[in-house]
């Protein structure tokens, strides 16, 4: 059972070649490309708004340098919605699911948030790992609390998406298998369920959605500490 239980989250292949790999490639082909016409459909201009919102509340906070980071990160947030809804349907291997790839996402960027603030104002991004004010005794500890902290960010935004997403698609699994389970012998306690179910679907969705918000917000709060 446990095995069955958790198989859905291996990466499948096919003739030996990684299946993650078209799973990555899916959203890139149904985000739908703006044409050179005057007037677009509605799908591109529901898309276009959309991209424009979320870039004006985001980097509304940064400095004109930071908004070079908008093109890269509102496609990365395109990207990591597409994945998420995708992987509520049925059949569909979900990439975000595995904590290598979002860590791959995730450690990269931060290091480049890093690396950006103690190259453009080096003294500013050391006083973080050390207030002023700090009595001398507590210097050596707070360094070293401010370091991990530093250091433990990227595995959380990783993890952060990883369990929150594993986790859901196992409810919905445990919850469906119920659901059939029960419909033989006990019809109404199995349509309870089955409304259950479609609530907690509902849930997830809206998990989806905030889990690649919350993804890319955590990075842009990273790179304003930085720019």
């Amino acid at each position: 059972m446990t095995l069955s239980l958790f198989d859905q989250f291996s990466s499948p292949s096919f003739l030996g070649i990684p299946m993650i790999l078209m799973a990555l490639a899916l959203p890139w082909l149904l985000i739908p490309t703006p044409t050179s016409r005057w007037l677009s459909n509605r799908v591109v201009s529901l898309q276009g708004w959309f991209i424009a919102r979320f870039t004006n509340q985001l980097f509304l906070p940064l400095n004109v340098g930071g908004h070079k980071w908008a093109p890269l990160l509102a496609s990365l947030m395109m990207f990591l919605l597409t994945l998420n809804m995708l992987g509520l349907m049925p059949y569909i291997f979900t990439p975000t699911t595995q904590l290598s790839l979002n860590l791959g996402l995730a450690v990269p960027l931060w290091l480049a948030t890093v690396l950006i603030g103690m190259r453009n104002q080096p003294t500013h991004a050391l006083g973080h790992f050390l207030p002023e004010g700090t009595p001398t005794a507590l210097i050596p500890i707070l360094i070293i609390i401010e370091t991990i902290s530093l250091f433990i960010r990227p595995l959380a935004l990783g993890v952060r998406l990883t369990a929150n997403l594993t986790a859901g698609h196992l409810l919905i699994h445990l919850i469906s298998s119920a659901v059939f389970v029960l419909m033989p012998m006990m019809p109404t306690v199995a349509i309870l369920t089955a409304v259950l179910l479609l609530l907690l679907t509902m849930l997830e969705v809206a998990v989806a959605m905030i889990q690649a918000y919350v993804f890319i917000l955590l990075l842009s709060l990273y790179l304003q500490e930085n720019v």
